[in-house]
């Protein structure tokens, strides 16, 4: 582990599982604190407690907040007691934002099953718009380090259509837009924002899409490799990304997918 970083901090939006987790954990390996803010039902928290347990047998400092990550007041509640905790010295480094909290009924069918205004805000809200919340608060309480990296994840579902996908997918094209934007008004700062598009990892979250199995065997056919992205494989270039040589790669979508986007 390295020790060097032990005064820098991972903020980790839904890391409590999936690609959030794996990324707290790959972080923690490399001497950084964790911050993790997810929302689970109270009968998950043991068997994520134990997975927490992991980060902190790495030597890292470990918060964890179960609320709505969209909710503003939770939201500044959870900032300023992150601020009191860090003190003057210590900063965020790292702020990764990793919700998939969102609606995936289809756009036509029975009236009832449908999208409608609520589900394209809910899930605009907890996949997109709350980056820049929570940006913009920590930057507020002066919380970010001088070189801030901020990473998000979006899909191939930013270009491509399937059914039951349609909020979600108008929340990444949107995370993307927001996160140009992040890296070139927050520039002063030192931020650097970027989206990594992974290919299809078979977490909760994705077998939650109607017909994830077709998109999962699609993806191992159409991968070079022949078979699916990991959690592991995403934090890796998370980790990457936080490093000093990757300090001028910003505002773009870095895609990590073994090659499964070619075809």
């Amino acid at each position: 582990m390295n020790n060097s970083r032990n005064k820098e901090w991972a903020l980790v939006l839904g890391g409590s599982s999936g690609l959030g987790l794996a990324t707290a954990k790959k972080l923690a390996l490399h001497g950084f604190n964790i911050i993790v803010v997810h929302r689970d039902r109270r009968s998950d928290l043991e068997q994520i407690g134990s997975q927490f347990e992991e980060i902190a047998a790495q030597g890292a400092q470990l918060l964890s907040y179960n609320m709505d990550v969209a909710n503003p007041g939770k939201r500044k509640e959870v900032v300023q007691k992150v601020k009191t905790h860090l003190g003057r010295e210590q900063k965020v480094k790292v702020l990764v934002h990793s919700i998939a909290k969102g609606s995936l009924k289809p756009m036509y069918g029975e009236a009832e099953s449908t999208l409608n205004q609520q589900d394209f805000q809910l899930t605009l809200n907890a996949m997109a718009l709350s980056l820049y919340d929570w940006t913009k608060n920590l930057a507020d309480q002066e919380l970010f380090a001088n070189d801030t990296r901020i990473i998000s994840f979006t899909s191939e579902g930013n270009t491509k259509a399937w059914k039951g996908y349609g909020a979600v997918s108008a929340a990444k094209v949107t995370l993307e837009a927001l996160t140009r934007n992040i890296a070139v008004e927050f520039a002063p700062m030192g931020i650097k924002a970027n989206c990594i598009q992974a290919g299809v990892v078979e977490t909760k979250a994705f077998q939650m899409i109607p017909g994830h199995e077709k998109l999962r065997d699609s993806a191992v056919k159409r991968n070079p490799h022949g078979r699916l992205t990991t959690p592991e494989d995403v934090a890796n270039v998370v980790y990457l990304l936080t490093t000093e040589e990757a300090k001028w790669i910003t505002g773009t979508v870095i895609k990590v997918d073994g090659g499964e986007s070619l075809r």
